[in-house]
């Protein structure tokens, strides 16, 4: 994407709303064009503003996120949403996702996740918070077939690896590079080189394979 990503943030709560546009503008990477305190709104804002992402709630008035959500693939189907809520019930992600969701992030999650999320979903990546993955498991790893094969990531290097597997359980860049005493560059670096290695494109696939070749475990 050229040009900075234009966000749409959708949550009855002003003072969250303020909270995020505080948050992204203080980036310089993300231009927040509008909010919306209702589903109504949430609409009308989006077919007006054609943002490129739109942060949106699950509970607003009138017309909730899910409920919206169809409308909106309709009325702009470039833009990815992104869910920001409170609600970790495995049936609000998985509708969320049926409807076209492109992530789904708790509220209570720390800033650099939300970011983390919303340049993962930016780059047509799907999202789901690392506490909710095992949901997204339990539905695809019995239909998945994987043909990575162990020489693959034998042909790794050891701090690749490591990285990957941090990457696997949920660990933010910034978390990783601190553990690793390395820089959040670095850390990218070396996760972008093991999932070319891999053949994979999303955090999606790679905890599946970690999880496939006993790389990882989630209890």
């Amino acid at each position: 994407m050229n040009h900075i990503p234009r966000i749409l943030l959708a949550d009855d709560h002003a003072v969250l709303r303020s909270g995020l546009r505080l948050l992204l503008t203080s980036q310089n990477e993300f231009e927040v064009v509008g909010e919306a305190s209702s589903g109504m709104e949430t609409l009308t804002l989006a077919e007006q503003l054609q943002p490129d992402l739109i942060l949106l709630d699950l509970s607003m008035p009138a017309l909730g996120g899910l409920e919206a959500m169809p409308v909106l693939r309709k009325l702009v189907p470039s833009a990815r949403i992104l869910i920001l809520t409170m609600h970790d019930d495995p049936q609000y992600l998985r509708q969320a996702l049926k409807n076209g969701a492109s992530g789904y992030v708790l509220k209570k999650a720390a800033d650099a996740e939300l970011l983390s999320a919303m340049r993962a979903v930016l780059r047509g990546e799907v999202y789901v918070h690392p506490s909710m993955t095992r949901v997204l498991l339990e539905d695809l790893l019995p239909k998945a077939q994987m043909t990575i094969s162990n020489n693959a990531w034998g042909s790794l290097s050891e701090r690749e690896q490591e990285v990957l597997k941090m990457v696997a359980l949920g660990h933010t860049s910034a978390e990783i590079a601190e553990q690793l005493n390395l820089s959040a560059k670095t850390v990218e670096t070396y996760r972008a080189r093991g999932m070319e290695k891999l053949g994979l494109r999303t955090r999606a696939a790679l905890v599946k394979f970690a999880l496939q070749e006993g790389l990882i475990k989630m209890n």
